[in-house]
């Protein structure tokens, strides 16, 4: 099941977690007389981890919670009840429920991590774009060129390409993907880029500065990632290639 389709069917998804235990227990109280407590617990399991591995908290819980409700009113006695007398059905009750948070939490965490393998792709690909815009020769459309792919990788309003030293007040993403200004880590990915301060990525030539990219985040607060930060340094150094293939068409 896709991130796109849950995202797409979330409130199916969650009606459906509420709703599946307690058909599921139904049924398994029509065989009471050939399953034990914690056999019809196992096929409860079951139908909680499903939903929980979807990664939507919301349902993982609501899953695990309708189990723990079910599983006591139809297969506990006194049935239809929701009293529980047997410690260990009480105890069963209480696993259904943990399992369904933990395998809600496994399956977010994993989640993450597809969405993250998905957008170190894309910065991968923008790269690689890039680099056919120079073998092609399209020197003069280059800034605006990784302006555009910096400013999709960012989030941000608007990146902007000038020659020159940038403004020695101005807050600086370093190689390694960390925004500092007067020495400070500025904490981007928590706190998000300044909206009152244009950001800049300087370009450099050997020790000599060519220019920067100005990332302006003025509308909204956008809290890029070191990954997002390191590959916007990767397309901003692209300029850098200009600048050879320039002087080595020169020589």
């Amino acid at each position: 099941m896709s991130v796109d389709w849950m995202t797409t069917h979330r409130g199916v998804l969650r009606w459906a977690a509420v709703g599946v235990p307690i058909l599921l227990a139904a049924v398994l109280a029509l065989l009471r007389g050939q399953l034990t407590p914690s056999t019809a617990a196992l096929v409860l399991v079951l139908a909680v981890v499903g939903v929980s591995a979807t990664g939507d908290r919301a349902a993982g819980v609501a899953s695990a919670v309708s189990a723990a409700v079910a599983f006591d009113f139809f297969l506990t006695v006194p049935y239809y009840s929701l009293s529980i007398y047997d410690r260990d059905n009480v105890e069963v009750a209480v696993v259904l429920v943990v399992v369904g948070l933990a395998v809600t939490e496994l399956a977010l965490w994993g989640h993450r991590q597809q969405v993250a393998a998905r957008m170190r792709s894309g910065y991968i690909d923008g790269v690689l774009g890039l680099s056919d815009v120079i073998a092609t020769g399209s020197d003069a459309a280059l800034p605006k060129t990784i302006g555009a792919a910096m400013k999709t990788v960012l989030g941000v309003d608007r990146v902007a390409w000038t020659a020159g030293e940038p403004s020695p007040n101005a807050p600086v993403v370093g190689r390694d993907g960390v925004v500092r200004t007067d020495g400070r880590d500025l904490r981007v990915d928590r706190r998000g880029l300044p909206t009152d301060l244009v950001t800049v990525i300087p370009v450099s030539r050997g020790e000599h500065v060519i220019g920067h990219f100005t990332l302006v985040a003025a509308t909204r607060v956008v809290r890029p990632g070191r990954d997002q930060l390191r590959a916007a340094i990767l397309l901003a150094e692209q300029m850098t290639r200009q600048e050879r293939s320039t002087g080595t068409a020169s020589g």
